[in-house]
């Protein structure tokens, strides 16, 4: 049993060199979902009792936040990989009221869902303007109006660039109909009114598999919320919550990224133990552009295509494929869906309603030989080549985790050998993606700077 992870430490200035036009071959197994982990982590500064949590995917994300966790006090136990429990019965007040933990929760995008368990359980905490991707704007307005529609107050840190949330007394539960469905806005208030005075109403609330997981686990710990899996959450606002064990469901976005990944490198592939109940829409995603799979118990068998035709609308009109609130398509595959409709049959329409910079990696695609057109910040019309012209090899920069994913993509489908660089954003979303893709027959090698 250790106390101290043992992680991978990649260089941040590494780079990724690819040879293209290898097929594929084997299974794979997707690791733990990262969304959820982000929320399931948050939620063990809820209760002073041991949570214990398996499935935890190791990668870059998970390991700043369990380091941020560790530095707040938290007890952190690794019992093997993927398995970790944690206790927060001395958390540092003094470094979390910190111009430090500022700064370090202001690096990392899942930080923002530490705020809620810290202000309902401590009546304070600092909210910073998050990081990571580089993908558009992100409000964080849900989340205040959240916070405030329970009780507290707030006022911008100038100095810490942070909002500084304030709560005197007990939150206290109220009605409140979100802005907008998000997932991390709707985590942050569930968490906090979980022990809250009273009952607490949340109308148009996300409802993704990872909510219902964290729902789970809270009421495992002992809270009582109602409604889970719709979009109307009932939290009855509970004292103290205690410990509890849980296990974090696969993650929906690698399984859809290998999908892809067999699809544009026409591969054989399977993919197992991916929780299928819970991929929703993403196996009809990718039927609509061509690509056949089964399903084989739990597990998603993909086989080799020599041509994937992309459908038409009934009445004959271009495909158009959007990211929508659960249970519509999540806007994480949608890079991956455009890069393999490159080599698809027929033409769609990319439309990224959520963010307006996650289609600007596209220009590397058109370097690389696709025929995309790219509209305005949200769409984009991709002509596929039904594998009858290749794409060329490229030297890229991945801007974000999925940007990234997909540029691998059209790596591994290129003709030559390709670079990407700055992959700590690729480490930040995929566990070893390098050794796990070459056990299946690609030819990517690490460089570190």
């Amino acid at each position: 049993m250790s106390s101290t992870p043992k992680w991978n430490t990649y260089n941040n200035m590494g780079t990724f060199i690819i040879e293209g036009g290898h097929r594929l071959s084997g299974a794979i197994t997707p690791q733990g979902a990262k969304n959820e982990a982000l929320q399931i982590l948050s939620a063990v500064l809820l209760t002073d009792k041991a949570v214990r949590i398996s499935n935890v995917p190791e990668i870059l994300d998970i390991k700043n936040l369990i380091d941020l966790l560790r530095e707040m006090g938290v007890k952190v136990t690794r019992h093997e990989k993927g398995e970790y429990t944690f206790q927060a019965d001395e958390i540092d007040t003094s470094y979390v009221e910190s111009a430090e933990f500022v700064r370090k929760c202001a690096s990392l995008r899942g930080s923002v869902m530490i705020s809620g368990p810290m202000l309902s359980r401590f009546g304070e905490t600092y909210f910073p303007k998050p990081g990571g991707d580089k993908i558009g704007r992100r409000r964080v307005d849900t989340h205040i109006e959240g916070f405030v529609k329970l009780g507290a107050s707030y006022e911008y840190d100038k100095e810490r660039r942070a909002y500084h949330l304030t709560s005197p007394d007990r939150l206290k539960g109220g009605y409140m109909l979100l802005d907008e469905a998000s997932v991390t806005g709707t985590a942050n208030i569930v968490m906090a009114a979980s022990l809250a005075d009273g009952d607490t109403t949340i109308y148009n609330a996300a409802c993704e598999p990872y909510l219902q997981q964290l729902c789970r686990l809270l009421n495992a710990m002992g809270a009582n919320i109602e409604g889970i899996g719709s979009n109307l959450l009932t939290i009855h606002g509970v004292k103290k919550l205690h410990g509890a064990n849980h296990r974090i469901l696969p993650d929906m976005i690698e399984v859809g990224s290998f999908i892809g990944l067999a699809a544009i490198t026409q591969s054989e592939l399977t993919i197992k133990n991916v929780s299928y109940p819970d991929l929703g829409i993403i196996p009809e995603a990718f039927r609509r552009i061509g690509v056949k799979l089964e399903q084989r118990g739990d597990d998603i068998y993909v086989p080799a295509q020599e041509s994937y035709e992309i459908e038409s609308f009934i009445d004959g009109s271009i495909m158009t494929i959007a990211d929508a609130p659960w249970p519509g398509l999540t806007p994480d595959l949608l890079s991956v869906l455009l890069v393999v409709a490159t080599q698809c049959k027929g033409s769609v329409l990319i439309h990224q309603k959520m963010f307006e910079s996650r289609l600007f990696f596209t220009d590397k695609l058109i370097d690389m030989g696709a025929q995309i057109i790219l509209c305005d910040p949200h769409r984009a019309v991709v002509i596929g080549h039904d594998h009858k012209f290749r794409l060329r090899a490229n030297r890229m920069t991945s801007p974000d985790i999925r940007a990234g994913i997909a540029m691998l993509l059209a790596a591994m489908s290129a003709n030559g050998t390709s670079e990407i660089d700055n992959i700590e954003q690729i480490d930040r979303g995929y566990e070893d993606i390098d050794i796990r893709l070459n056990a299946l027959g690609a030819k990517i090698t690490r460089k570190q700077a």
